[in-house]
């Protein structure tokens, strides 16, 4: 059956999720397209991950995209994963092929490192230490985008240094772990500093990071996109520094997941970016 004679439909899943934007953006996607389909928010408890996600061969679903807390444990109910998202430890987006099996991928590290280059064409990984927050999926995804693009040392933050080890022993000895209360040592000489967890975001308390000791020419992201800029952006801008948000993350992800769910690449245009910020403004 030919993609323009039946209804297309994906969604997100994630607990919580209904302060993602993938919805207002996919479902924009779908509609300059000309395409007959919706795309959801799904919100699934931890508890109830596997069912949910064995169920979307049988509701119809083309795909989901996963978000916090799932992209790591959907892993294991999944039939196939791309090598890519083995070696990141986290999956962002599935595939429900025709023959009922379930495909795993990432996306997270490319959108990241698009969304910066984007932002900051000057900006070369390599140019000294990255400190990243968090040692989750999004995480995973960060570093491994970072270590592909050639930076040498990561300083990987976590409130659990025992899960910020495991992430090392996982990524090669670039992974320095740091305990939380050494987080803002860790600034002094970085280059690129990443909030890679989920503090600072709409209705989730601020990270709690001074930037007395982070260089003026370091670049500070956040993969958070709501608010559109974080606590953690505003203060990197008011001192000088280069702020990127996470909102081009989230948009520079989306055609890949389309060209495997749809075979179609779909556009990221200042339209669609105005469409997302104006959502978040709101």
């Amino acid at each position: 059956m030919k993609i323009d004679q039946r209804f297309l439909l994906a969604g997100v899943i994630g607990w919580p999720i209904m302060h993602s934007r993938s919805p207002l953006m996919h479902n924009h996607w779908l509609e300059e397209n000309n395409l007959n389909g919706r795309y959801l928010p799904l919100a699934v408890e931890p508890s109830k991950l596997e069912k949910a996600i064995r169920g979307l061969n049988a509701l119809g679903f083309s795909g989901v995209n996963v978000t916090i807390p799932h992209k790591q444990n959907v892993m294991q109910y999944l039939d196939e994963i791309d090598p890519t998202a083995l070696a990141m430890g986290a999956v962002s987006c599935i595939h429900a092929r025709e023959d009922g099996s379930l495909f795993g991928k990432n996306n997270d590290a490319h959108g990241f490192i698009r969304n910066i280059k984007a932002q900051s064409p000057e900006w070369r990984a390599n140019a000294g230490p990255a400190t990243v927050i968090g040692a989750g999926g999004g995480a995973r995804a960060v570093c491994y985008g970072l270590l592909q693009e050639g930076v040498t040392e990561i300083r990987l933050v976590n409130r659990s240094i025992e899960k910020a080890q495991a992430l090392a022993d996982q990524f090669g000895s670039a992974i320095k772990p740091v305990a939380w209360q050494d987080r803002e040592n860790a600034l002094q000489g970085t280059k690129t500093l990443v909030n890679a967890t989920s503090l600072g975001m709409v209705g989730q308390p601020a990270l709690e990071l001074r930037l007395d000791d982070l260089p003026q020419d370091a670049l500070v992201a956040d993969i958070i996109y709501a608010p559109l800029e974080t606590e953690l952006i505003k203060k990197a801008m008011l001192r000088g520094n280069q702020g990127v948000g996470g909102l081009g993350m989230l948009m520079h992800q989306g055609p890949l997941a389309w060209e495997l769910w749809f075979g179609i690449t779909p556009s990221v245009t200042p339209k669609l970016q105005a469409l997302l910020e104006k959502s978040l403004q709101a």
